[in-house]
Protein backbone atom coordinates (compact mmCIF):
# COMPACT_ATOMS: atom_id res chain seq x y z
CA UNK A 1 0.00 0.00 0.00
CA UNK A 2 1.34 3.27 -0.82
CA UNK A 3 1.83 6.07 2.01
CA UNK A 4 0.47 8.83 2.86
CA UNK A 5 3.11 11.01 2.07
CA UNK A 6 3.05 9.17 -1.33
CA UNK A 7 0.11 10.28 -2.55
CA UNK A 8 -0.10 13.67 -5.04
CA UNK A 9 -0.94 16.74 -3.10
CA UNK A 10 -1.99 19.06 -5.81
CA UNK A 11 -1.73 22.94 -5.15
CA UNK A 12 -4.81 23.78 -7.79
CA UNK A 13 -7.09 21.50 -9.83
CA UNK A 14 -5.41 21.27 -12.87
CA UNK A 15 -1.87 21.29 -10.93
CA UNK A 16 0.64 18.53 -12.08
CA UNK A 17 1.57 16.63 -9.14
CA UNK A 18 5.42 17.01 -8.70
CA UNK A 19 7.84 13.50 -9.71
CA UNK A 20 8.33 13.15 -5.66
CA UNK A 21 4.45 13.46 -5.31
CA UNK A 22 4.10 10.73 -7.43
CA UNK A 23 3.86 7.15 -7.30
CA UNK A 24 7.27 4.88 -8.31
CA UNK A 25 6.97 4.69 -11.56
CA UNK A 26 9.28 4.85 -14.41
CA UNK A 27 10.46 8.46 -14.40
CA UNK A 28 12.12 7.68 -10.89
CA UNK A 29 13.50 4.84 -11.89
CA UNK A 30 15.33 6.47 -15.15
CA UNK A 31 16.28 9.49 -12.61
CA UNK A 32 17.76 7.07 -10.17
CA UNK A 33 19.89 4.89 -12.91
CA UNK A 34 21.26 7.61 -14.10
CA UNK A 35 22.82 9.64 -11.46
CA UNK A 36 23.92 6.16 -10.27
CA UNK A 37 25.59 5.80 -13.77
CA UNK A 38 27.18 9.34 -12.92
CA UNK A 39 27.90 8.52 -9.68
CA UNK A 40 30.21 5.35 -10.57
CA UNK A 41 32.70 6.36 -12.67
CA UNK A 42 32.64 10.11 -10.60
CA UNK A 43 33.94 8.34 -7.82
CA UNK A 44 35.69 5.45 -10.13
CA UNK A 45 38.51 8.33 -10.71
CA UNK A 46 38.71 10.16 -7.62
CA UNK A 47 39.76 7.06 -6.00
CA UNK A 48 41.53 5.22 -9.04
CA UNK A 49 44.92 6.85 -8.17
CA UNK A 50 44.73 5.51 -5.01
CA UNK A 51 45.49 1.93 -6.75
CA UNK A 52 47.94 3.25 -9.51
CA UNK A 53 50.06 5.00 -7.03
CA UNK A 54 52.90 3.06 -7.25
CA UNK A 55 53.27 2.30 -10.47
CA UNK A 56 52.99 5.79 -11.30
CA UNK A 57 55.50 7.22 -8.40
CA UNK A 58 57.93 4.38 -9.24
CA UNK A 59 57.61 5.43 -13.37
CA UNK A 60 57.63 9.46 -12.68
CA UNK A 61 60.02 8.90 -9.86
CA UNK A 62 57.94 11.12 -7.27
CA UNK A 63 58.40 10.05 -3.44
CA UNK A 64 55.63 8.85 -0.71
CA UNK A 65 55.61 13.08 0.03
CA UNK A 66 54.53 13.95 -3.80
CA UNK A 67 52.45 10.85 -4.27
CA UNK A 68 50.24 12.41 -1.05
CA UNK A 69 50.79 15.84 -2.56
CA UNK A 70 49.05 14.54 -5.62
CA UNK A 71 46.22 12.79 -3.28
CA UNK A 72 45.85 15.29 -1.73
CA UNK A 73 45.20 18.33 -4.43
CA UNK A 74 42.71 15.82 -5.73
CA UNK A 75 40.54 16.21 -2.62
CA UNK A 76 41.04 19.84 -2.17
CA UNK A 77 40.14 20.74 -6.21
CA UNK A 78 36.74 18.49 -5.40
CA UNK A 79 36.12 21.42 -2.99
CA UNK A 80 36.33 23.39 -5.59
CA UNK A 81 34.24 22.12 -7.88
CA UNK A 82 31.55 21.36 -5.65
CA UNK A 83 31.86 25.60 -4.82
CA UNK A 84 31.49 26.48 -8.45
CA UNK A 85 28.86 23.93 -9.44
CA UNK A 86 26.94 23.96 -6.90
CA UNK A 87 26.12 27.20 -7.51
CA UNK A 88 25.56 26.28 -10.80
CA UNK A 89 23.41 23.67 -9.93
CA UNK A 90 21.00 26.08 -7.97
CA UNK A 91 21.09 29.00 -11.15
CA UNK A 92 21.21 27.33 -13.79
CA UNK A 93 19.63 23.61 -12.83
CA UNK A 94 20.67 20.02 -11.28
CA UNK A 95 20.87 18.36 -15.32
CA UNK A 96 23.19 20.60 -16.96
CA UNK A 97 25.43 20.27 -13.77
CA UNK A 98 25.80 16.90 -13.85
CA UNK A 99 26.66 16.56 -17.62
CA UNK A 100 29.14 19.64 -17.70
CA UNK A 101 30.61 17.81 -14.60
CA UNK A 102 30.86 14.43 -16.13
CA UNK A 103 32.65 15.87 -19.06
CA UNK A 104 34.95 17.56 -17.35
CA UNK A 105 36.33 14.47 -15.17
CA UNK A 106 36.02 12.64 -18.37
CA UNK A 107 38.49 15.00 -19.81
CA UNK A 108 40.66 15.22 -16.82
CA UNK A 109 41.26 11.36 -16.36
CA UNK A 110 41.86 11.05 -19.85
CA UNK A 111 44.80 14.14 -19.49
CA UNK A 112 46.26 12.12 -16.50
CA UNK A 113 47.13 9.26 -18.84
CA UNK A 114 49.91 12.02 -20.54
CA UNK A 115 51.62 12.77 -17.65
CA UNK A 116 55.19 12.79 -17.35
CA UNK A 117 56.13 15.33 -14.56
CA UNK A 118 54.90 15.51 -11.27
CA UNK A 119 53.09 19.20 -12.19
CA UNK A 120 51.74 17.98 -15.14
CA UNK A 121 50.28 15.07 -12.78
CA UNK A 122 49.13 17.51 -10.47
CA UNK A 123 47.77 19.90 -13.20
CA UNK A 124 45.49 17.18 -14.77
CA UNK A 125 44.40 15.73 -11.01
CA UNK A 126 43.25 18.82 -10.51
CA UNK A 127 40.96 19.24 -13.33
CA UNK A 128 39.61 16.02 -12.82
CA UNK A 129 38.73 17.05 -9.00
CA UNK A 130 36.82 20.12 -10.04
CA UNK A 131 34.77 18.01 -12.15
CA UNK A 132 34.17 15.06 -9.81
CA UNK A 133 33.01 18.08 -7.00
CA UNK A 134 30.43 19.13 -8.99
CA UNK A 135 28.41 16.06 -10.21
CA UNK A 136 27.57 14.47 -6.35
CA UNK A 137 25.71 17.71 -5.26
CA UNK A 138 23.74 18.02 -7.93
CA UNK A 139 22.92 14.61 -8.39
CA UNK A 140 21.84 14.04 -4.72
CA UNK A 141 20.01 17.38 -5.02
CA UNK A 142 17.78 15.54 -8.35
CA UNK A 143 17.62 12.37 -5.99
CA UNK A 144 15.91 14.18 -3.33
CA UNK A 145 13.77 16.45 -5.00
CA UNK A 146 12.11 13.19 -7.51
CA UNK A 147 11.68 10.21 -4.88
CA UNK A 148 8.67 10.21 -2.71
CA UNK A 149 9.70 10.81 0.81
CA UNK A 150 8.91 7.45 2.15
CA UNK A 151 11.49 5.79 0.33
CA UNK A 152 13.82 9.21 -0.69
CA UNK A 153 16.88 7.32 1.75
CA UNK A 154 16.42 4.05 0.30
CA UNK A 155 16.85 5.10 -3.29
CA UNK A 156 19.59 7.62 -2.90
CA UNK A 157 21.11 5.22 -0.84
CA UNK A 158 21.28 3.05 -4.38
CA UNK A 159 22.74 5.60 -6.25
CA UNK A 160 25.25 5.81 -3.39
CA UNK A 161 26.28 1.75 -4.27
CA UNK A 162 27.93 3.37 -7.27
CA UNK A 163 30.90 4.77 -4.70
CA UNK A 164 31.85 1.24 -3.99
CA UNK A 165 31.11 -0.16 -7.08
CA UNK A 166 33.47 2.40 -8.51
CA UNK A 167 36.14 1.54 -5.63
CA UNK A 168 35.54 -1.94 -6.46
CA UNK A 169 36.75 -0.90 -9.84
CA UNK A 170 39.44 0.63 -9.46
CA UNK A 171 40.97 -1.95 -7.48
CA UNK A 172 40.60 -4.02 -10.05
CA UNK A 173 41.59 -2.05 -12.21
CA UNK A 174 44.83 -1.24 -10.19
CA UNK A 175 45.80 -5.00 -9.15
CA UNK A 176 44.74 -6.12 -12.21
CA UNK A 177 44.99 -4.57 -15.50
CA UNK A 178 47.76 -1.96 -14.76
CA UNK A 179 50.27 -4.91 -14.35
CA UNK A 180 49.01 -6.01 -18.09
CA UNK A 181 47.97 -2.56 -20.05
CA UNK A 182 50.28 0.06 -17.78
CA UNK A 183 48.99 2.85 -15.73
CA UNK A 184 48.43 5.22 -18.62
CA UNK A 185 46.28 2.62 -20.71
CA UNK A 186 44.09 2.28 -17.64
CA UNK A 187 43.27 5.91 -17.32
CA UNK A 188 42.42 6.65 -21.10
CA UNK A 189 40.28 3.18 -20.69
CA UNK A 190 38.84 4.63 -17.54
CA UNK A 191 37.67 7.88 -18.92
CA UNK A 192 35.62 6.28 -22.03
CA UNK A 193 32.09 5.29 -20.31
CA UNK A 194 31.75 8.36 -18.47
CA UNK A 195 31.45 10.27 -22.09
CA UNK A 196 28.58 7.68 -22.60
CA UNK A 197 26.89 8.58 -19.03
CA UNK A 198 27.01 11.91 -20.33
CA UNK A 199 25.06 10.85 -23.35
CA UNK A 200 22.54 9.24 -21.61
CA UNK A 201 21.84 11.78 -18.86
CA UNK A 202 21.62 15.00 -21.81
CA UNK A 203 19.13 12.59 -23.94
CA UNK A 204 17.07 11.52 -20.95
CA UNK A 205 17.28 12.85 -17.33
CA UNK A 206 14.80 15.04 -16.95
CA UNK A 207 14.82 18.03 -15.09
CA UNK A 208 13.80 18.32 -11.07
CA UNK A 209 10.50 19.93 -11.23
CA UNK A 210 11.03 21.39 -7.46
CA UNK A 211 13.67 23.90 -8.53
CA UNK A 212 11.80 24.88 -12.05
CA UNK A 213 9.07 25.70 -9.51
CA UNK A 214 11.15 27.70 -7.44
CA UNK A 215 11.63 30.41 -9.93
CA UNK A 216 15.38 29.95 -9.10
CA UNK A 217 17.20 31.69 -11.90
CA UNK A 218 19.59 33.79 -10.14
CA UNK A 219 22.81 33.74 -8.15
CA UNK A 220 22.20 33.52 -4.19
CA UNK A 221 22.18 36.24 -2.75
CA UNK A 222 21.27 38.60 0.38
CA UNK A 223 18.05 37.11 0.17
CA UNK A 224 18.97 33.65 -0.04
CA UNK A 225 21.63 33.94 2.96
CA UNK A 226 18.79 35.28 4.79
CA UNK A 227 16.80 32.18 4.44
CA UNK A 228 19.87 30.28 5.36
CA UNK A 229 20.07 31.81 9.18
CA UNK A 230 17.81 29.63 10.39
CA UNK A 231 19.74 26.88 9.72
CA UNK A 232 23.21 27.59 10.80
CA UNK A 233 23.40 25.59 13.93
CA UNK A 234 22.32 22.72 11.44
CA UNK A 235 25.06 23.67 8.53
CA UNK A 236 27.81 23.82 10.97
CA UNK A 237 26.80 20.68 12.82
CA UNK A 238 26.52 18.88 9.69
CA UNK A 239 29.83 20.18 8.58
CA UNK A 240 31.19 18.85 11.90
CA UNK A 241 30.03 15.23 11.33
CA UNK A 242 30.62 15.34 7.81
CA UNK A 243 34.36 16.36 8.26
CA UNK A 244 35.28 13.42 10.73
CA UNK A 245 33.61 10.91 8.90
CA UNK A 246 35.39 12.13 5.83
CA UNK A 247 38.40 12.00 7.73
CA UNK A 248 37.68 8.01 8.76
CA UNK A 249 37.10 7.24 4.97
CA UNK A 250 39.94 8.92 3.55
CA UNK A 251 42.43 8.03 6.60
CA UNK A 252 41.64 4.85 5.17
CA UNK A 253 41.78 4.98 1.43
CA UNK A 254 43.90 7.63 0.35
CA UNK A 255 47.09 5.26 1.49
CA UNK A 256 45.14 1.89 2.20
CA UNK A 257 46.14 0.41 -0.95
CA UNK A 258 50.14 1.40 -1.32
CA UNK A 259 50.01 0.67 2.62
CA UNK A 260 49.29 -2.90 1.87
CA UNK A 261 52.05 -2.70 -1.25
CA UNK A 262 55.01 -1.04 0.36
CA UNK A 263 54.53 -1.65 4.29
CA UNK A 264 53.18 -5.22 4.31
CA UNK A 265 54.42 -6.25 1.13
CA UNK A 266 51.61 -8.03 -0.60
CA UNK A 267 52.14 -8.17 -4.49
CA UNK A 268 49.55 -5.70 -6.11
CA UNK A 269 47.01 -8.46 -6.46
CA UNK A 270 47.19 -9.46 -3.18
CA UNK A 271 46.63 -5.73 -2.18
CA UNK A 272 43.80 -5.72 -4.91
CA UNK A 273 41.70 -8.60 -3.32
CA UNK A 274 41.60 -7.59 0.04
CA UNK A 275 40.56 -4.19 -1.31
CA UNK A 276 38.28 -5.75 -4.03
CA UNK A 277 36.73 -7.64 -0.28
CA UNK A 278 35.66 -4.40 1.37
CA UNK A 279 34.25 -3.04 -1.74
CA UNK A 280 32.29 -5.81 -1.75
CA UNK A 281 31.62 -4.96 1.99
CA UNK A 282 30.65 -1.72 1.21
CA UNK A 283 28.37 -2.89 -1.53
CA UNK A 284 26.11 -4.47 0.21
CA UNK A 285 26.27 -1.50 3.26
CA UNK A 286 24.90 1.31 0.65
CA UNK A 287 22.55 -1.12 -0.32
CA UNK A 288 20.80 -1.75 2.48
CA UNK A 289 21.62 1.16 4.43
CA UNK A 290 18.48 3.07 3.01
CA UNK A 291 16.21 0.72 3.59
CA UNK A 292 16.97 0.60 7.59
CA UNK A 293 17.53 4.21 7.53
CA UNK A 294 13.65 4.78 6.48
CA UNK A 295 12.56 2.12 8.50
CA UNK A 296 14.04 2.60 11.54
CA UNK A 297 15.79 6.52 11.38
CA UNK A 298 18.47 8.20 10.33
CA UNK A 299 20.58 8.83 13.56
CA UNK A 300 20.47 5.08 14.48
CA UNK A 301 21.49 3.31 11.01
CA UNK A 302 24.68 6.58 10.79
CA UNK A 303 25.49 5.61 15.00
CA UNK A 304 25.97 2.01 13.78
CA UNK A 305 27.62 1.91 10.49
CA UNK A 306 29.95 4.41 11.67
CA UNK A 307 31.12 1.66 14.44
CA UNK A 308 30.83 -1.03 12.30
CA UNK A 309 33.51 0.76 10.26
CA UNK A 310 35.27 1.46 13.39
CA UNK A 311 35.65 -2.31 14.23
CA UNK A 312 37.05 -3.05 11.12
CA UNK A 313 39.84 -0.63 10.30
CA UNK A 314 41.47 -2.02 12.89
CA UNK A 315 42.80 -5.24 12.23
CA UNK A 316 44.35 -4.71 9.11
CA UNK A 317 46.06 -1.07 10.61
CA UNK A 318 46.75 -1.32 14.00
CA UNK A 319 46.50 -4.94 15.02
CA UNK A 320 47.80 -6.72 12.44
CA UNK A 321 50.89 -8.26 13.75
CA UNK A 322 47.75 -9.94 15.85
CA UNK A 323 45.44 -10.38 13.15
CA UNK A 324 47.72 -12.06 10.51
CA UNK A 325 47.94 -15.07 12.58
CA UNK A 326 44.45 -15.86 12.62
CA UNK A 327 43.33 -16.89 9.56
CA UNK A 328 40.69 -14.55 7.34
CA UNK A 329 40.35 -12.41 10.31
CA UNK A 330 42.04 -9.35 7.93
CA UNK A 331 40.00 -10.27 5.36
CA UNK A 332 36.60 -10.55 7.17
CA UNK A 333 37.35 -7.36 8.74
CA UNK A 334 37.92 -5.33 5.69
CA UNK A 335 34.48 -6.54 4.59
CA UNK A 336 33.04 -5.39 7.88
CA UNK A 337 34.77 -2.17 7.43
CA UNK A 338 33.53 -1.65 3.56
CA UNK A 339 29.94 -2.26 4.90
CA UNK A 340 30.56 0.15 7.56
CA UNK A 341 31.20 3.05 4.47
CA UNK A 342 27.29 2.22 3.80
CA UNK A 343 27.17 5.59 6.10
CA UNK A 344 27.73 7.46 2.89
CA UNK A 345 24.54 6.20 1.49
CA UNK A 346 22.68 8.41 4.19
CA UNK A 347 24.63 12.03 3.86
CA UNK A 348 23.20 12.93 0.81
CA UNK A 349 19.11 12.23 2.26
CA UNK A 350 20.37 14.11 5.47
CA UNK A 351 21.48 16.73 4.27
CA UNK A 352 18.91 17.52 1.59
CA UNK A 353 15.84 17.03 4.15
CA UNK A 354 17.49 19.31 6.79
CA UNK A 355 17.59 22.76 4.04
CA UNK A 356 15.16 24.31 1.71
CA UNK A 357 15.23 24.17 -1.86
CA UNK A 358 16.41 27.32 -3.13
CA UNK A 359 20.10 26.68 -1.72
CA UNK A 360 19.93 22.96 -1.39
CA UNK A 361 22.29 22.11 -4.09
CA UNK A 362 24.60 24.96 -2.92
CA UNK A 363 24.71 23.46 0.99
CA UNK A 364 25.22 20.02 -0.71
CA UNK A 365 28.06 20.36 -2.74
CA UNK A 366 29.90 22.68 0.01
CA UNK A 367 29.57 20.39 3.00
CA UNK A 368 30.12 17.31 0.81
CA UNK A 369 33.07 18.88 -1.04
CA UNK A 370 33.97 21.57 1.13
CA UNK A 371 34.61 18.55 3.85
CA UNK A 372 36.63 16.24 1.10
CA UNK A 373 38.27 19.11 0.29
CA UNK A 374 39.89 19.68 3.61
CA UNK A 375 41.28 16.20 2.75
CA UNK A 376 44.24 17.81 1.19
CA UNK A 377 46.17 17.40 4.34
CA UNK A 378 45.34 13.99 5.37
CA UNK A 379 47.38 12.12 2.85
CA UNK A 380 50.34 14.67 3.91
CA UNK A 381 49.61 13.79 7.69
CA UNK A 382 49.80 10.26 6.76
CA UNK A 383 53.00 10.47 5.51
CA UNK A 384 54.21 12.56 8.25
CA UNK A 385 52.80 10.84 11.31
CA UNK A 386 54.23 7.29 9.81
CA UNK A 387 57.37 8.31 10.88
CA UNK A 388 56.53 8.24 14.13
CA UNK A 389 53.68 5.73 14.94
CA UNK A 390 54.44 4.19 12.17
CA UNK A 391 52.05 3.34 8.94
CA UNK A 392 49.67 1.08 10.26
CA UNK A 393 49.06 3.16 13.54
CA UNK A 394 48.42 6.26 11.39
CA UNK A 395 46.05 4.54 9.57
CA UNK A 396 43.92 3.22 12.30
CA UNK A 397 43.35 6.73 13.05
CA UNK A 398 40.39 6.55 11.03
CA UNK A 399 39.10 4.07 13.39
CA UNK A 400 38.87 7.03 16.24
CA UNK A 401 37.40 9.56 13.60
CA UNK A 402 34.49 6.85 12.60
CA UNK A 403 33.58 6.44 16.48
CA UNK A 404 33.70 9.81 16.50
CA UNK A 405 31.03 10.32 13.62
CA UNK A 406 29.02 7.78 15.44
CA UNK A 407 28.28 9.68 18.66
CA UNK A 408 27.76 13.62 17.10
CA UNK A 409 25.29 12.36 14.79
CA UNK A 410 22.86 12.28 17.50
CA UNK A 411 23.17 16.03 17.75
CA UNK A 412 21.66 15.57 14.26
CA UNK A 413 17.54 16.01 14.54
CA UNK A 414 15.65 13.11 12.98
CA UNK A 415 14.07 13.70 9.36
CA UNK A 416 12.70 10.61 8.90
CA UNK A 417 9.58 10.84 6.34
CA UNK A 418 9.96 14.93 5.85
CA UNK A 419 8.27 16.27 2.94
CA UNK A 420 11.04 17.85 0.96
CA UNK A 421 9.69 20.84 0.38
CA UNK A 422 8.31 21.21 3.93
CA UNK A 423 11.17 23.92 5.10
CA UNK A 424 10.85 26.16 1.40
CA UNK A 425 9.68 29.70 1.95
CA UNK A 426 8.96 32.01 -0.74
CA UNK A 427 12.07 34.19 -1.76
Amino acid sequence: MTGAAEQPRKSGPDAVALVSERPLGAIHYRIVGLCFAAWIFDFYDLILYSFLLVPIARDLHLSKADSSLALGLSFAMTAAGGVIFGFIGDRFGRKPTIIASVLIYSIGTTLCAASNTLLQLLLFRSFTGIGIGGEWGAGQSLIAESVPPQRRARYAAYVQVGAPLGALMAAWAGGHIAPIVGWRAVFVISAAPAFVVATGVSRWLPESDIWQRSGRRRWIGAAELRALRPYRSIIALLFVVLLVNSEAYWFTYSWMPGYLQLVRGLTPQAGSNLMIGMQYGGIFGYAIFGALADRFGRRPMLCAFGLMMAAGLLPPTLLWDWAANIRGLIAGAMVVAGIGTGIWAGAGPMIAEMLPTNVRNTALALLLNGTRGLQFFTPLAITTLSVYLGFGATLSIGAFFSAAGAALVWLLPETRGRIITELDVPV
